[in-house]
């Protein structure tokens, strides 16, 4: 993505994260109603991404579009959307996109990190079954196929999956926008695997940890995180001793090495 939608996109989810932590699966089907609409005009896209109209009269517009017709939780989403500049047409909706999975993703985090995990899996799968038959690709593929036809085709592949993989599921083999449905579930389980990150703790240690310290360990982020974390250890004897941690953007840094170079910047100023 170029600068402007990056930034416009990381705004949103960040004045939107209660928001979209709170929301269920009916406000991502509605994003993705919603998304379908854009898609459907060049006209509209063109209308609510025009830099030359003020931000209030794009969410103005949004509002007649969209309001009465979606929750208030959705309009909220697609008027603080179409407030922000965005370098092309297209990137509001995927812009739309990303917030529809992001709230499908928050469903199944409710679970914990074994919900996301198994979310991951059950479109992995799905990708990799579609992947490896011609025939199931041209079915879903095929442009006379009615989307009933295409969604019980991939019902039929991933008997397993939860309202949440399901719903991905139908968006992917219904409306991959431009993309082939194995390749628009790719780009969910991307989406994914980055929330995990939120899950994941990066342990750096300058020797490997003994199992009853390790779960100790373990038992104390869990407590200081607030969630039930996933350790990933790391080997760096360059730390000298002491432990670093980090979850996503947070760092919790007691090595040795760490407090040596704050030591000497202390000296040197």
């Amino acid at each position: 993505m170029a600068a402007v939608t990056t930034e416009s996109l990381a705004s949103v989810q960040k004045e939107l994260a209660s928001t979209l932590a709170q929301a269920d699966l009916e406000v991502a089907r509605e994003l993705f109603a919603a998304l379908d609409v854009l898609d459907s005009s060049a006209g509209l896209r063109r209308s609510l991404t025009d830099p030359s109209r003020e931000a209030q009269d794009r969410a103005a517009m949004a509002r007649s579009l969209f309001g009465g017709k979606v929750t208030s939780t959705t309009a909220e989403v697609l008027t603080a959307l179409v407030s922000r500049r965005w370098s092309k047409e297209r990137d509001l909706g995927d812009a739309v996109e990303v917030l529809a999975v992001a709230v499908v993703v928050v469903q199944a985090e409710r679970e914990g990190l074994a919900g996301l995990e198994k979310l991951e899996t059950v479109l992995l799968d799905f990708r990799r079954t579609v992947s490896s038959s011609h025939e199931v690709q041209r079915a879903l593929t095929d442009p006379q196929a009615k989307p009933e036809a295409k969604q019980k085709l991939g019902a039929a592949l991933s008997p397993s999956a939860s309202a949440e993989a399901r719903l991905l599921i139908d968006r992917a083999v219904t409306s991959p926008r431009g993309l082939r449905p194995a390749q628009l579930v790719e780009r969910f389980t991307e989406q994914i695997a980055a929330r995990q990150q939120r899950w994941i703790a990066l342990v750096t240690v300058a020797k490997e940890l003994d199992p009853s310290y390790m779960e100790r360990l373990r038992a104390s982020l869990d407590r200081y995180f607030g969630r039930e974390l996933k350790l990933d250890v790391v080997v760096d004897p360059a730390v000298v001793g002491g432990i670093r941690v980090q979850v996503g953007d947070e760092v919790v840094d007691s090595t040795v090495a760490t407090k040596l170079n704050d030591l000497d910047r202390r000296l040197a100023s």
